[in-house]
């Protein structure tokens, strides 16, 4: 109840503060790369229930039969590249925040479709609610594997605490300025997880 309260607190003084920031960012995105401002998707949050994740839009929209992975650096415009350095895409997740579906501090919700790739260890990572910034956010980012990504998220899960909460956001402002882990090598984005050999069908029954 504590973390909910201050994450209610903490999102809505965001919003409230960063209002001016997010009217600019959705003017400059709405003409540098038109409708929709927003990217908005499908993410599954605490014990898998799926919920639509708002940020705002880094890439144009790829054309018809382009792999929108394999193009995602091409198609990440100048602003795009300045606001993902940055972390301003994810001022307009605060909504996420206020309305009950994330924290601020977790494991950062990934695609609806990794449910079933999953290990049932790293299926844990949503045993708490997904976070604008968490354990894995400040140690490697989008630098790091999959697997060392998972494991840190688990290690969270078993960990949590408020001080906890309050060190991982000391060191995501400490992240954000020094732009570490944006990218993963030289994509923009982190490949998609495939998983292991095992398959998910009790990962389904556990999060149905």
């Amino acid at each position: 109840m504590i973390k909910r309260l201050l994450d209610i607190i903490f999102s809505f003084t965001a919003l409230l503060m960063l209002f001016p920031v997010i009217l600019c960012l959705s003017i400059a995105v709405l003409i540098t790369m038109g409708r929709p401002v927003f990217f908005r998707q499908e993410r599954p949050g605490l014990k898998g229930k799926s919920f639509f994740l708002y940020k705002f839009r880094t890439m144009t929209i790829p054309e018809e039969g382009e792999d929108a992975a394999e193009s995602d650096s091409a198609r990440t415009t100048p602003l795009g590249k300045i606001m993902r350095s940055l972390s301003l895409d994810e001022f307009s997740t605060f909504i996420n925040v206020l309305t009950g579906d994330m924290s601020i501090v977790g494991p950062r919700p990934l695609l609806v479709r990794y449910l079933e790739r999953y290990s049932p260890e790293q299926a844990r990572r949503h045993d708490v609610k997904p976070g604008i910034t968490g354990w894995a956010q400040v140690n490697g980012r989008n630098a790091i594997s999959w697997e060392k990504k998972f494991k840190l998220d688990v290690w969270y899960v078993d960990n949590y605490s408020f001080l906890l909460d309050m060190k991982i956001l000391l060191m995501t402002i400490e992240k954000v300025l020094k732009k570490e882990g944006v990218d993963h090598g030289e994509n923009v984005t982190m490949p998609e997880f495939m998983g292991g050999q095992k398959r998910g069908i009790e990962i389904q029954l556990k999060y149905k």
